[in-house]
């Protein structure tokens, strides 16, 4: 099985998106928080169709990639391909340790800044998209529009099978 894997942050500063008024009353759209980064989330999507997640508050570093990659065996089935980009987290040695101890993992690298080969992009960028205005007022929250947004997603297989085609991935169904 192949999961593709990256990471992503939800900031409370996110750039806001175009909207809809009333001519004359435009709409206030207030930040709520002045943090920078609510939480960073690890997301792996397999050709099956399952989309791993997991929340960490701040920044990802290698351990939690450890977290998210024995997550990941517990639930889905070995041999496993991981494909991801050339991160310094995905570098660290407790990270190549742990697949070095781990044989049934094998690891496909992206080229370097080729972010659109990665369809996993595409769903955290989806996601982004479709909470872009809003304004939670607690990271928790925040959490609960990201988890709900990754919920439509494994309801849409038709979407996860257009972001691997747009990868560039020869892909006619998920299995």
């Amino acid at each position: 099985m192949i999961v593709f894997i990256d990471e992503t942050g939800f900031s409370f500063q996110a750039l806001l998106g175009s909207t809809w008024a009333p001519c004359g009353r435009p709409p206030l759209l207030r930040r709520v928080s002045a943090q920078r980064r609510g939480f960073s989330t690890i997301i792996g999507l397999t050709l099956a169709g399952r989309i791993f997640k997991q929340h960490q508050r701040g920044s990802i570093r290698s351990p939690h990639v450890l977290r998210f990659l024995r997550h990941v065996l517990r639930h889905q089935a070995t041999p496993l391909i991981v494909v991801w980009d050339r991160a310094s987290i995905h570098r660290a040695k407790i990270v190549t340790t742990f697949l070095a101890e781990h044989p049934q993992l094998d690891v496909e690298w992206l080229p370097k800044c080729a972010p659109e080969l990665n369809p996993e992009e595409l769903c955290h960028g989806n996601v982004k998209a479709r909470i872009r205005n809003l304004t939670p007022k607690t990271v928790a929250e925040y959490r609960q529009h990201v988890d709900r947004g990754f919920a439509r997603l494994r309801q849409r297989p038709d979407l996860l099978l257009g972001f691997c085609r747009h990868a560039q991935l020869h892909v006619n169904q998920l299995w």
